[in-house]
């Protein structure tokens, strides 16, 4: 075995909670890999970046690196079978997956660690000698030309391509990237070309000196550094530069503009869009960190509070948005109501109020100093994630930062410099700012077209003195700085628990409440969770009733978002959610602070009133969501009919959307004294806390909900404790369940064959995943690459209340036809 070209000792700097082992090596052939040793790990998985990516496609060859990145999944000299390397992963409980992204494309994978070495064999031959053979070529140019056509109705690629075709022609940032039959058959034939040919001659782009691999397994350190070298080294260096933005793609042209676009989807958007230096040049100083923090704020005095108050936005985020060290963007983007689109002009106003009070009141050194230590809580007590999740997050480090920092990244800015945040913020001017307005309320209004997306658009210009009238004349409500965050964590102490218990066990019933508790044995971190399911019967018995059910849950955490934004930054989380027997709080963080949050948090269950103005922009918002079922994608259509035809408290959505229509704010508040009146409580406590403690949250949960003054909510009778079931289907009877597709512009179809197997039972279950573990990579070659049926298609595993089925789906633009 041939001895590594260097590796070396390096410091790497990591979380305190972290017990894995790194090393940085480095092979023969210039190939820079990260290798990780997690003894307790049974997953292993790797990662492989190379510096090439769809800026790099030829001129006139648009999609060729994602082309590429299909293609050598196929087969390679020493695995010639088709789909080997997938056939493999799939039967050894793994997964795989890869994207093209403007300057990179990454391939990774995971596996059971018994059968890495043998898997990573196959992987490594990606890079080594993929063959590529003719007729594949012609098949994944279909599958390539599918992927496409599943995005032609998205919005989020629609949008994304409009802001790039208003760019610099001569910059790579305003191609088109995915790739279709046009771009890769049609046109390439036209000009004389060979596919294959172009093909073969663009992986040679594919050179050692530009990959980096992250390599994560169970075994020491120098087991997997000879796996590594021996499977890795035949890589070829062919010295190749990696390729280099030319400047910024926006010049003066695309600057001051106000472009109105036409969604597929319900609901107004809005976006501005400034081109700023990258952070990532000034990483240890964070300063878009520091202003996104303040500009994407959501408690009193932010931007978002005051225009939500008002009815006009019902979110609203901020922040920097980059695949580049050459060039980034810096955007504010909002969902508007009905009210909002009208008052456009005053929310720009507002956006570059808040800009210029910020510029007024300088930079504060102790908000700056909060973040650093938000941030330092966030990486010391990450939480472990999954290994294929943590290889493709690190693998990105290792091109952008020194070897010693590829564990942390730009995660912990701690150098205070005020002056760079101002450099960042003067770019945030009227003279350089883009405004992209998404609206059905366009209809009509626009003259030009995007080539790729077929997106109608038209655009106006919006100088500086246009938008200080619109600064001068937006309200005058009150903006000011967040106070500090009384969120932030202090204790991280863990709690002595004596007892050690395996499972969660029942801790505490009464009549109006279970609390199931158990402590963590296995993390050690000073975090807890909890979870109250709030069982109430009557929340789906009618249309009428999930729609109000909806409605009370959006108040709440529209009630809520004001006083918890400032939780959700200090690490504690929550959401509220419906299910199918009532509604979900769940909360997780750092226990210090939690009670303080679920308090407030429980307050305002048990207060609850309906508040008008809120109701309205929240039913219009509502109203627009179940529309927009009509554009979601066929596959996903036809798994909502599935169960729409198993569970029997599941409505139409015409039938809500009719419901809804009729719903107001003085009915919802007759509704919820009749929803409250049947109430259990279903809580679970795990984490860094004690019996005692968790039996006193109960009793506080019980008390808050139950006991305050005027509550609405009632106890019920067990007799009343619904279980959850599912229509079970007969032996030999066929059911088939035809509906035509909701977006006629939409050329895909989908059918779904649901087969159902068993209810819950440990041995019924492992046979049943064996046999889909077995089946589902067959599946897949069969329908997408032998028959060709479409991009999205697969077998997999369904489980519907504990109801197990086998599930076979194709999405396809070729006739979908079921036989019964």
């Amino acid at each position: 075995m041939a001895a590594a070209a260097g590796s070396r000792d390096v410091e790497f700097i990591r979380a305190r909670s972290d017990k894995r082992q790194y090393r940085r090596v480095v092979l023969p052939n210039a190939l820079e890999i990260l290798l990780i040793s997690d003894p307790d790990t049974d997953k292993a998985a790797a990662c492989m970046e190379v510096e090439v990516g769809s800026f790099s496609d030829p001129e006139g060859l648009e999609g060729l690196a994602h082309f590429l990145e299909h293609m050598l999944f196929y087969a390679s000299e020493k695995y010639p079978g088709e789909h080997e390397y997938t056939k493999y992963i799939t039967e050894h409980g793994g997964s795989y997956n890869a994207y093209t992204s403007s300057e990179t494309t990454n391939f990774y994978f995971d596996v059971n660690v018994d059968n890495f070495e043998e898997a990573l064999d196959r992987f490594a031959q990606f890079f080594i000698r993929p063959l590529m053979s003719q007729d594949a070529v012609l098949r994944e140019i279909k599958a390539v030309d599918s992927e496409h056509k599943k995005n032609l109705l998205s919005d989020g690629w629609r949008m994304y391509q409009l802001q790039k075709h208003l760019a610099s022609k001569d910059h790579p940032y305003h191609k088109f990237s995915t790739g279709s039959w046009e771009t890769l058959e049609t046109k390439p034939k036209e000009r004389g070309l060979d596919i294959r040919h172009e093909l073969l001659k663009f992986y040679e782009n594919y050179s050692a000196n530009l990959m980096h691999l992250v390599v994560y397994g169970k075994e020491s350190l120098d087991c997997i550094q000879g796996l590594v070298d021996r499977l890795f080294s035949d890589i070829k260096n062919t010295d190749r530069i990696s390729f280099k933005c030319p400047s910024h793609p926006l010049s003066e042209e695309h600057l001051q503009l106000l472009v109105k676009a036409l969604p597929i989807e319900e609901g107004d958007y809005l976006r501005l869009i400034w081109p700023i230096i990258p952070s990532i040049q000034f990483y240890k100083e964070g300063p878009c960190h520091y202003l996104s923090h303040l500009i994407g704020h959501e408690g009193e005095g932010s931007i978002f509070h005051i225009i939500k108050e008002l009815g006009w936005a019902m979110n609203l985020m901020a922040g920097e948005s980059t695949n580049s060290t050459e060039y980034s963007f810096f955007s504010v983007s909002m969902r508007l109501t009905d009210a909002g689109h009208e008052h456009m002009e005053d929310i720009v106003g507002w956006i570059f109020k808040y800009l210029f009070l910020l510029k007024e009141d300088g930079v504060h050194e102790w908000i700056f100093n909060e973040l650093v230590a938000i941030n330092e809580t966030e990486f010391h007590y990450q939480d472990k994630i999954d290994p294929i999740s943590y290889v493709t997050g690190t693998v990105s480090s290792m091109r952008l930062f020194p070897p010693e920092e590829w564990l942390v990244g730009s995660a912990l800015p701690s150098k205070y410099v005020p002056q760079r945040i101002m450099m960042i913020l003067d770019q945030l001017s009227p003279e350089r700012v883009r405004i992209f307005w998404e609206s059905k309320k366009f209809e009509g209004c626009t003259t030009s077209a995007e080539p790729w997306y077929n997106t109608s658009y038209s655009v106006e210009n919006v100088t500086p003195s246009v938008i200080q009238q619109w600064i001068q004349k937006a309200p005058t409500e009150k903006l000011h700085l967040p106070e500090p965050n009384m969120f932030i964590p202090k204790d991280f102490a863990l709690k002595e628990v004596t007892e050690k218990v395996t499972f969660p066990k029942v801790l505490r019933k009464t009549p109006l409440s279970r609390l199931w508790y158990k402590p963590d044995l296995l993390f050690s971190t000073p975090k807890v969770h909890i979870i109250i399911d709030f069982h109430c019967p009557l929340s789906s018995h009618s249309p009428e009733a999930y729609v109000s059910t909806d409605l009370f849950v959006d108040l709440l955490v529209d009630y809520l978002n004001a006083y918890a934004y400032d939780a959700q930054i200090a690490g504690l989380y929550y959401s509220i959610y419906l299910t199918s027997d009532g509604f979900q709080v769940s909360l997780g963080g750092y226990n210090d602070k939690m009670r303080v949050l679920l308090n407030a948090i429980l307050k305002q269950i048990a207060n609850f009133e309906v508040k008008p103005n809120r109701f309205s922009a929240l039913k219009e918002t509502t109203v627009k969501d179940y529309q927009n079922f009509n554009f979601r994608q066929p596959h996903s259509q036809a798994s909502f009919y599935v169960s729409l035809i198993l569970e029997d408290k599941k409505w139409p959505v015409a039938e809500k959307l009719e419901a809804l229509a009729k719903l107001e704010s003085d009915s919802l508040a007759k509704f919820l004294p009749n929803l409250l009146s049947k109430t259990f409580l279903e809580c679970y406590i795990q984490g860094n806390i004690e019996p005692s403690e968790a039996k006193s949250i109960a009793q506080e949960i019980e008390d808050t909900i139950f006991n305050t003054p005027n509550t609405m909510f009632k106890s019920m009778s067990p007799s009343q404790y619904l279980t959850k079931r599912v229509i079970m289907l007969e032996n030999e009877l066929k059911c088939h369940y035809q509906i035509e597709g909701l977006n006629q512009k939409n050329e895909n179809s989908s059918v779904i064959q649901y087969i159902q197997v068993h209810q819950d039972d440990a041995s019924s279950n492992i046979k049943l995943q064996l046999f889909s573990l077995i089946a589902s990579q067959p599946a897949f070659n069969q329908l997408r690459t032998v028959e060709q049926l479409g991009y999205i298609t697969s077998l997999s595993l369904r489980s519907d209340y504990g109801v197990w089925a086998l599930q076979v789906l194709i999405q396809s633009t070729v006739k979908v036809q079921v036989q019964n």
